[in-house]
């Protein structure tokens, strides 16, 4: 800047000049800013992109009043997923390098955590856009219309280029053709010029265009964090995936709480069997590998077993999801109506990629063509990339579809627990009519 009174010799007082260069370089006839006015035309792009992200309207979302472990009775594995996410916001917001990816259900913080670093960086006067993404496609669709304040060349240059841009709910506007090629031109324009950037989004990554979905995987750009939290504005209830899990319900059900059933006169072999299943489980939940099959008759405690090993797991990782395989296919059926809020795709998807699947009493199921068809679709996709999974079954492996039978006896993969024991109705209903005699 120069003195008070002096003239720019390089641009002569008017802010900017134009380079010496012959005509067909690029920047031929192009006014440059001039050194003298780079301090004064940041501060008013500064103000101009608060005003435009309505950044007054958020400045009470701040790293200092959010909860990094959410509301109080979040499962552990649940709070430490919020609390990485925070963390890593906070670094960012005090070094703005590179992506930040924020991945999570609705109100799970993704929003607060965003406009927390918005706030972070207009504070360290860095120029920054913060916009939902429907706002920014009105904003741009907007320059079309007669009298608009800013042509769109003006108004796309800014969000392409503005030094730290805030794309919050990416995945929420219309997705048309327009729509995508307009957001593609952005984040691509980006990406390539390596600006920082941060996104939000509740969608899927592989749901997205795939282009953008490339570029989330480039880790050497881009830091993508899932944020596993429930929704912070309702009271916590555990649901695990929605309306499919059944853990929720079955909390009780633990290793402390697995009956050993001293009171019973079990045979040498069938408390041995209960032993070795009990380790197995265990050593199972420790380390969740392979596949777990449970094996036995009705009431012999696979249920219970199944259930302990999720509650376990859950306890230091995000719950895994358990679901009864006859309920599991109505969900899928319900899916393909026109008014379900879950995509038959989305729910299947949810299913084969999740971390840990607790598919409980396989065999029950009505063995349609249609079921057994997507049982081996969803088995199949697990077993080819040995993710953990756990079954209970009455059946006998000889019983079973030879379809699913065979990879049931990959012993490479898959452990087996005999539950060689009277299953719990059959005990009462034998106390009882002794008491009868």
């Amino acid at each position: 800047m120069e003195e008070a009174g002096e003239v720019c010799p390089v641009c002569k007082g008017t802010g900017w000049y134009l380079l010496d260069v012959p005509p067909e370089h690029p920047d031929f006839g192009k006014p440059i800013l001039c050194r003298c006015q780079e301090e004064a035309y940041r501060e008013q792009l500064r103000q101009e992109l608060y005003a435009w992200s309505r950044l007054e309207h958020l400045q009470h979302l701040t790293f200092d009043n959010f909860q990094p472990r959410g509301r109080v009775g979040t499962p552990p594995a649940q709070a430490a997923s919020l609390e990485r996410a925070f963390e890593t916001a906070r670094a960012y917001a005090a070094n703005p390098e590179g992506w930040l990816v924020l991945y999570g259900p609705y109100g799970c913080g993704k929003t607060h955590l965003a406009a927390a670093i918005a706030n972070a960086a207009v504070e360290q006067s860095i120029p920054t856009l913060f916009l939902t993404t429907p706002d920014l496609l009105d904003d741009l669709r907007a320059t079309y219309e007669r009298g608009a304040s800013e042509s769109y060349q003006e108004r796309m240059e800014k969000v392409r280029t503005v030094p730290l841009l805030i794309l919050d709910d990416l995945g929420s506007h219309a997705d048309t053709p327009w729509a995508q090629e307009k957001l593609f031109q952005i984040l691509n324009y980006r990406y390539i010029n390596r600006l920082p950037t941060v996104i939000t989004t509740n969608v899927p990554p592989h749901r997205l265009d795939p282009r953008l979905h490339s570029r989330f995987q480039d880790t050497a750009l881009v830091h993508f964090v899932e944020i596993n939290a429930p929704d912070y504005r309702q009271e916590y209830r555990d649901e695990g995936h929605l309306d499919l899990s059944l853990l929720p319900y079955l909390g009780r059900a633990t290793f402390e709480t697995f009956s050993w059933r001293e009171d019973e006169k079990l045979t040498k072999k069938e408390r041995e069997s209960l032993r070795r299943a009990v380790e197995r489980a265990r050593a199972f939940a420790e380390e969740p590998q392979g596949w777990l099959v449970l094996i036995g008759d009705t009431g012999t405690g696979k249920t219970h077993l199944a259930a302990a090993i999720a509650n376990e797991i859950a306890r230091r990782s995000a719950p895994p999801l358990f679901v009864f395989v006859p309920d599991l296919l109505d969900h899928l059926r319900a899916a393909f109506r026109p008014e379900s809020t879950v995509p038959y795709d989305e729910r299947f998807e949810q299913l084969r990629r999740t971390p840990v699947l607790i598919l409980d009493d396989l065999g029950r199921q009505t063995t349609t063509p249609w079921a057994r068809e997507k049982l081996n679709q969803l088995l199949n996709y697990r077993y080819v990339r040995r993710l953990p999974t756990v079954i209970t079954t009455t059946l006998d492996l000889a019983d079973m579809d030879p379809w699913m039978r065979t990879r049931l006896l990959d012993t490479t993969l898959c452990t087996h627990i005999l539950l060689r024991v009277p299953s719990y109705p059959e005990r009462v209903l034998r106390v009882s009519r002794k008491r009868g005699r």
